[in-house]
């Protein structure tokens, strides 16, 4: 038990070797004397507290906040002292604040456990006691021996041991994890490929000693020990022969491995980072604001401390005869009394700092956030999915983000690839009803049969039809996966192909539609029919793929015995080995494609004799089979087998893009808005779909920064990038940066690389590992300027950047739901994302930072008005405004997006801004009070029986032109008007006067004084205090409204201008007035309206506006300044 805590505490780690030891089937040694290394269980926690820290964990990250711990402060100086507040006034909203931010963040926490709950108690299968038993997955132990069947994920991360397939092998897809769709294969080793039963498997004595958990995907050295009949087998391991926790069986009935790695151990929870919370600029502001008004209020005590002590200097006002002192006062410390003073000031002034702001803030967000939920334009139909708030503390931040890191797969694409044009033998062909027609011709052949194809074109055919590694899986209604070859005489419609890469089975599956069908292979035998006639070809080598050759190839036998390569790559991998076809012609259409942002494979083949393939054959044999230096040697075999290459042709393919990402990049561009794709793809792929979908413009110079070896190579690599962006200043600039790349640029040049990236217009990384993703995003966020910084994701992998990121956007994809868990936002699609953050980001943006101004503007008298001021008087204006307010038109703010600048840089909340703010709330202090005072002077009489007023009745007067003013204020800066604006305006002055009057003209038996007793009875029945009351709220607001109307009229900003603009802007009726509904609907049937007019989702035919061309203010703006007239009919 203390082990185990010790553990938890991490003082005492479970494993300290650098490598680790396995015993499969956990067969320990039974001589000596062996102790078991320790792992870790095989839970995976994505939560953030725990029952047991949630009370500590969570008080100490809510009082990090200034403000919740200065009231803290301010509620202990009140019941330690005399003060004259109750501590309730400081108490009782402090504790609403934190128990309402407690209860959410712990039911956000609930969610999380509860899909963690769904994860680690997830059924599986594993081998104990010589039999297949089903247990947990948080039960797995590492050495266990775990059975995955087809189209499960991986519990933990394995080693393969057999699989149902006589070669030992298995295919996966780790779109979760890396982000690709293509199948990959991978092997066991020979010695362990027979233990297909779990009866072979209980006699298996292996030992697997590997490294300690590393995050790299791509990485894992090992070796397994295999004793068969007493002598040791030694096999290495590597990647090939690791599958993954996250990645998916494909393709295989089952298979069997041993669980290496466990839990947070595994490589996908490596790449996780921990959940921290996340801050948003506005509230940084409001931090910041909140200590300068602290500077005020200590600097306010002090002086009033010392003019106290200064004015009792003189006896008679030290002890006058109505305050005399105590015997324990008169002795007490002069030390204690002036802190005690001071501190009584403290509490005094302290609702220059009122709670209730961090109250109606957390009220804002929370209620705020539905607006996303309930946002129609967010609502993909396809899919039934509606966007997802799972944080609301962040919502302003979507107004201010500079930098959006986007994942390429899942995220802009759809996984979806289709096979548009090739070329063969010089001429252009498209697909048109499943034929291949040249172009500029149409398929008008009455009978719609095949027109026979060219001896080039029937090879180009079976060369892509036969150059590949694709899997046929045949899916038969109870047995699982059928024989490929039980199809040969006929087409099967449950036939799935299975690729190596998207390409190609896009490709495969064009060529089946023109009548070549990969019919599949078995063994060292590929079939395909052609045009219904079945032809066996015998696979004799693959040469694979790899990123330094960019193409693959593969030797056959055809049926009349020659040997001929059939290879595809890039246009650069094979242009240059090819000596005959049509390669100039070819070389053009391909450019042709790339323009069309096409993804292009180059196909040629190579026909051996018997000398020749007798030599390639032999040469092969020895490269594989060598010990030293394998990978040197197959690359120069395949270099010498590849080359004196026939073109054939050249294939175009569209990676389908998701809907509207075009239009969505280009729409965050213009404002202001940088994009990076960081995706974990292939170089080629990347910037396929990087051109495509707008990210990399045709006339952009692009850049890179790809396999670099050394610190030097990668430095200079990174001058010569920063002299060429010099050089050319005036030209747009892209760069492609690839993972190992990026790793050695991170590790010293940090600053020659920021500076490169910074003077890109747009940055792809490719090949990139999950937490790579997150470095970039903390560089770009710890960067000197600071960015506010965004990502979006679909996948496992994506999880990393989206926790770094100031916000993190989930994409409800097809790969799981990793990414929306962990996630701040979720939405279904990429193309939503303009909306969120021009529309939702902007008008969050402008409510809560007028909310924060305003409530420092607009902060004294008896403790229940002093308690009610901020949260019953002038609060409900405040968080109406802040949840409904709109300054231009969500459709505005969509189709310009320029006027997201406006909004950037944390702009209204400048400090500029704050000062204005803060001098307009003294000088309306100063206005309040001396006017009240010039106004109601001593020697004035105001009641009819001469009789004067007195101090409450004076304190009264200044409160009720207080309360008036800043509510006026507010009603001055709203410019959307809906009917809840009206009711919380107008309803909070008369409130106050029904409370006023109420509160004071009865005697409340429990109250210890009645110092208000008929006070505002007196003050309303005066003419002279109405007089007054007029007087100083125009004295306080005309020269706010005529700054408004000069501003507007000479100085407008880009807001103010498109206001004008959309005075003709058709359609909007239905937006304009919460009031406004079309004939027949009455106000109890308005909810679900209100809420889509709020949204601007309501037909404009429901309620429209009359307008004259003449008006000269933006129709939505309906503020007091810019009423518009309104057809009475309507409204």
């Amino acid at each position: 038990m203390l082990r185990w805590i010790r553990q938890q505490l991490g003082f005492d780690p479970p494993h300290q070797s650098d490598t680790r030891t396995v015993y499969i089937a956990n067969r320990f040694p039974q001589h000596g004397h062996y102790v078991p290394q320790r792992f870790a269980d095989n839970r995976i926690i994505s939560s953030k507290y725990t029952v047991w820290n949630f009370v500590p964990k969570n008080l100490f990250e809510q009082f990090r906040r200034i403000a919740n711990f200065y009231f803290l402060i301010i509620f202990l100086v009140q019941l330690m002292i005399d003060t004259p507040t109750s501590p309730v006034t400081s108490g009782l909203p402090l504790f609403f604040v934190i128990t309402v931010t407690a209860i959410k963040q712990g039911y956000e926490d609930w969610l999380r456990h509860k899909a963690d709950n769904e994860v680690n108690g997830a059924p599986v299968f594993v081998v104990r006691s010589g039999s297949l038993v089903q247990t947990r997955s948080k039960n797995i132990r590492v050495g266990d021996i775990v059975r995955v069947a087809k189209d499960e994920t991986f519990p933990v991360d394995l080693v393969l041991l057999s699989s149902d397939r006589a070669e030992g092998t298995c295919h996966i897809t780790t779109t979760s994890l890396d982000g690709e769709t293509n199948l990959k294969t991978h092997y066991s080793v020979p010695e362990t490929l027979v233990s297909q039963s779990v009866s072979r498997l209980e006699a298996l004595h292996a030992v697997l000693e590997c490294q300690q958990p590393d995050a790299d995907l791509y990485r894992f050295v090992g070796r397994i020990t295999v004793t068969q009949q007493g002598e040791e087998i030694v096999r290495p391991l590597g990647p090939e022969n690791l599958l993954l926790r996250g990645a998916r069986l494909k393709n295989t009935k089952e298979i069997f491995g041993v669980a290496v790695y466990t839990g947070m151990e595994s490589k996908m929870a490596l790449n996780y980072k921990c959940k921290s919370q996340k801050r948003s600029a506005v509230e940084k502001s409001m931090n910041t604001f909140l200590l300068i008004y602290l500077g005020i209020l200590l600097f306010e005590a002090i002086l009033s401390t010392i003019l106290k002590y200064a004015w009792q200097a003189e006896n008679k006002w030290d002890e006058p005869f109505y305050n005399q002192k105590t015997e324990q006062e008169r002795n007490s410390s002069q030390i204690l009394k002036f802190i005690s003073d001071f501190l009584a000031f403290l509490v005094l002034y302290n609702f220059i700092i009122p709670i209730s702001l961090y109250v109606t803030v957390e009220m804002q967000k929370f209620l705020g956030s539905f607006f996303i939920g309930w946002d129609l334009d967010l609502y993909h139909e396809e899919s039934d999915q509606m966007a997802q708030v799972n944080t609301s503390d962040l919502n302003e931040e979507l107004g201010q983000v500079e930098y959006v890191f986007t994942d390429k797969t899942g995220t802009l694409t759809e996984n979806e690839m289709l096979f548009r044009e090739c070329s063969i033998n010089g001429i252009k062909y498209q697909e048109i009803n499943g034929k291949l027609i040249p172009e500029g011709m149409t398929d008008d052949s009455p009978d719609r049969s095949v027109p026979p194809l060219s001896r080039e074109e029937l090879l180009f055919l079976k060369a892509v039809s036969l150059c590949h590694t694709v899997q046929i899986s045949y899916e038969q209604p109870g047995d699982g996966l059928g024989d490929p070859f039980s199809h040969a005489n006929g087409f099967s419609s449950q036939m799935e192909y299975y690729a190596s890469s998207p390409d190609e089975k896009a490709l495969v599956e064009a060529m089946k539609r023109m009548g070549v069908i990969f019919i599949g292979s078995h063994g060292e035998t590929m079939e395909i029919k052609t045009f219904g006639k079945p032809e066996k070809f015998k696979l004799l080598h693959v040469l694979e793929f790899d990123a330094n050759r960019r193409r693959m190839s593969v030797i056959l036998q055809t049926p009349t015995g020659e040997k001929v390569l059939f290879t595809k790559g890039a246009e650069s991998a094979i242009l240059p080995f090819t000596t005959s076809g049509e390669i100039n012609k070819t070389r053009v259409h391909v450019d042709e494609f790339a323009l069309k942002g096409l993804r292009t494979l180059v196909v040629a083949c190579r026909h051996f004799s018997v000398e020749e393939y007798e030599e390639v054959d032999q040469r092969l044999h020895k490269a594989r089979t060598a010990l030293q230096q394998r990978e040197e040697r197959l690359a120069e075999v395949f270099s010498f087998i590849e080359k004196d290459l026939e073109l054939l042709g050249a294939t175009g393919v569209e990676d389908k893009l998701q809907e509207k990402v075009q239009e969505t990049i280009e729409a965050l561009r213009l404002a202001g808005i940088k994009v990076w794709v960081l995706t974990g793809d292939k170089h080629e792929t990347a910037v396929s779909v990087s051109l495509s979908c707008g990210h990399f413009h045709r006339t952009m110079n692009i850049l890179e920064l790809v396999q670099q070896k050394s610190d030097n190579e990668c430095a200079e690599q990174l001058r010569q990038l920063a002299r060429r962006i010099k050089e050319d200043h005036v030209i747009q600039h892209g760069l492609v940066v690839d993972g190992a790349s990026l790793s050695l640029a991170l590790r010293g040049h940090e600053k020659l690389f920021m500076e490169v990236c910074k003077n890109c217009s747009a940055v792809l990384c490719c090949r990139m590992a999950p937490l790579q993703k997150a470095k970039v995003v903390r560089l770009l966020k710890t960067s000197p300027e600071k960015p506010i910084t965004l990502a979006i994701g679909d996948g496992a992998n994506d999880v990393s950047m989206i926790q770094e990121a100031h916000v993190g956007i989930g994409i409800m994809g097809k790969e799981g739901r990793q990414a929306v868990q962990n996630s701040d936002y979720a939405i279904a699609r990429f193309k939503f994302l303009s909306k969120l953050l021009l529309v939702h980001g902007h008008f969050y943006y402008i409510r809560i930072a007028t909310l924060v101004q305003y409530f420092f503007y607009k902060t004294l008298y008896d403790s229940v008005y002093l308690t009610l001021y901020n949260i019953c008087f002038t609060s409900l204006p405040i968080l109406v405004y802040s949840l409904f307010e709109q300054l231009v038109h969500p459709h505005v703010l969509q189709s310009k997006p320029v006027l997201y600048r406006d909004i950037s840089k944390n702009s209204l909340l400048s400090f500029k801004t704050f000062l204005y703010w803060t001098l307009l709330g003294f000088c309306h202090a100063f206005v309040f009070f001396f006017g009240s005072y010039i106004l109601m002077g001593e020697d004035t009489s105001l009641n009819g029986n001469g009789q004067m007023f007195g101090n409450w009745t004076f304190g009264t007067l200044v409160f009720t032109v207080m309360v008036i003013t800043v509510t006026l204020k507010l009603a001055l800066e709203t410019h959307f008007w809906t009917w809840m604006n009206h009711f919380v305006t107008w309803g909070s002055i008369a409130f106050y006067f029904v409370f006023s009057l109420f509160y004071g003209g009865i005697i409340w038996p429990f109250l210890h004084t009645q110092d208000m007793y008929f006070v505002f009875v007196q003050l309303l029945s005066s003419g002279s205090a109405w007089f007054a009351i007029i007087i100083i709220i125009i004295t306080c607001l005309f020269p706010d409204i005529i700054k408004k109307v000069f501003y507007r009229h000479l100085q407008p900003t880009s807001t103010q201008k498109s206001q004008l603009i959309e005075t003709n802007y058709q359609g909007i009726g239905c937006v304009d007035s919460m009031c406004c509904y079309s004939e027949g609907k009455n106000g109890c049937t308005r909810l679900g309206r209100m809420v889509e007019q709020v949204m601007g989702r309501c037909d404009p035919a429901c309620a429209n506006r009359s307008r004259s061309n003449s008006d000269p203010f933006y129709s939505n703006d309906r503020s007091i300044l810019t009423l518009s007239p309104m057809e009475a009919t309507h409204c």
